[in-house]
């Protein structure tokens, strides 16, 4: 089985009528693409209710062994979303607690990094995909990413590097594995204030100027209510430019294609 038809398989009923309705409708929309990404769902966290009420397909970024985890994985599928695991990573800078249970540290051997992948997949229903959750220390380990990827290779699993550093080696190891894979353009909401997160949705508006498609990260939690209520107020004026799409719909045919880069 392909790639393509395994992403399909994962949708589920929900996610094939939506795509079916995005496409019947393609042919009045514009060429250009948004892909929205919500990352830290997965512990009910503030603005959880309002992301899943946005009237447009976006990407569920959830956090694994948490108290909602099965929950948002499962309303966000019945929604036609795309869903990935959003794995928690060792940052340069910051607490090991503030990661959550199961993260991926500089620390781990091989097996526990392989046994700490293939548990969180497990344990995010229906997760097509995969992104870090902070991880500037990991992203930028060889040896540590190298395992992740060919875990997601074998489950047949893209990745999307939230790009928490220039020095990912993400990109480079994902061609080489043949693991497809997409890449962060910006962040909405780095900066917790409703002005911040406007002026983000307006950078945004300028790199689909230069880009056919712009993959962006919100988050649930403390700027949720603030993201989601920018995001909704945004919709009319940004379907003007661009369709809002799954960052399943972004993905190279190949991984040796060229890749989504900033």
């Amino acid at each position: 089985m392909n790639n393509g038809c395994r992403w399909m398989k994962k949708l589920g009923t929900g996610g094939l009528l939506l795509a079916l309705l995005l496409w019947a409708t393609a042919a009045d929309q514009p060429d250009k693409q948004i892909a929205i990404v919500i990352d830290d769902f997965g512990n009910g966290m503030s603005g959880t209710e309002e992301m899943l009420k946005l009237q447009i397909p976006f990407t569920a970024a959830v956090m694994p062994f948490m108290p909602t985890t099965k929950r948002d994985a499962e309303a966000a599928f019945k929604r036609g979303l795309d869903v990935i695991v959003h794995m928690p990573m060792e940052p340069n800078r910051g607490k090991k607690e503030w990661l959550g249970p199961g993260a991926i540290t500089a620390d781990l051997s091989d097996e526990e990094v392989r046994k700490r992948v293939e548990a969180a997949i497990d344990d995010v229903p229906h997760a097509a995909g995969m992104n870090n959750h902070m991880g500037s220390k990991i992203t930028a380990d060889e040896r540590i990413m190298r395992i992740v990827l060919t875990v997601c290779k074998e489950r047949g699993l893209f990745f999307l590097d939230s790009r928490t550093t220039p020095k990912s080696v993400i990109p480079e190891l994902a061609a080489d594995l043949d693991v497809p894979v997409v890449v962060n353009h910006l962040f909405l909401d780095d900066v917790y204030s409703t002005s911040h997160i406007a002026g983000q949705m307006g950078k945004l508006k300028r790199k689909l100027q230069d880009h056919v498609s712009v993959i962006a990260i919100g988050h649930v939690g403390p700027p949720g209510l603030k993201t989601s209520a920018v995001l909704r107020g945004s919709i009319a004026e940004l379907s003007k430019q661009a369709r809002f799409v799954r960052v399943s719909e972004l993905l190279p045919s190949s991984a040796h294609d060229n890749q989504i880069l900033p």
